[in-house]
């Protein structure tokens, strides 16, 4: 048997619908846990400094939801509904996203552990975790649209 008829034999497979709440699961808890860290960094701060990373953060993330991760989620959305009915789990990206995923895991890592301010590093976590968070729903309305 060819090695890779062997690999599809044994991966995960789900109805495509799955996928949408997935994709839906995985972006609201990492936007949802990055506006926790962006929080709790701010919480650490004196008052005029923690309005300042509020607005600084939370209001870009409205903008950072509307002109892009809103387009990655319905780009997902569409990509998802072409696919069969019964699809791979690890299907929910695609799979030069997941090199994506990971530049975005060791680039936050880097903020982190840089030399920026708190407040910095709390700005964008807050405007990545607010895009992320909003476009999460995306995938909720498409999931409840098709129905389970």
């Amino acid at each position: 048997m060819p090695r890779t008829g062997f690999l599809r034999q044994c991966a995960p497979t789900v109805d495509r619908s799955w996928l949408l709440l997935l994709s839906g699961i995985l972006w609201s808890v990492v936007g949802i846990s990055l506006c926790i860290m962006a929080c709790r960094w701010l919480s650490e701060m004196q008052w005029p400094m923690q309005i300042l990373g509020i607005v600084a953060g939370f209001g870009p993330g409205i903008p950072a939801y509307l002109f892009g991760f809103s387009r990655i989620a319905r780009k997902n959305i569409a990509r998802i509904g072409e696919k069969p009915d019964r699809v791979c789990l690890f299907a929910f990206q695609a799979w030069r996203s997941y090199l994506l995923i990971l530049v975005m895991i060791l680039l936050g890592y880097a903020l982190r552990h840089s030399h920026l301010s708190q407040l910095v590093v709390a700005v964008i976590y807050s405007a990545v975790g607010t895009g992320l968070t909003f476009s999460s729903t995306l995938y909720y309305a498409a999931f409840f649209a098709i129905g389970l």
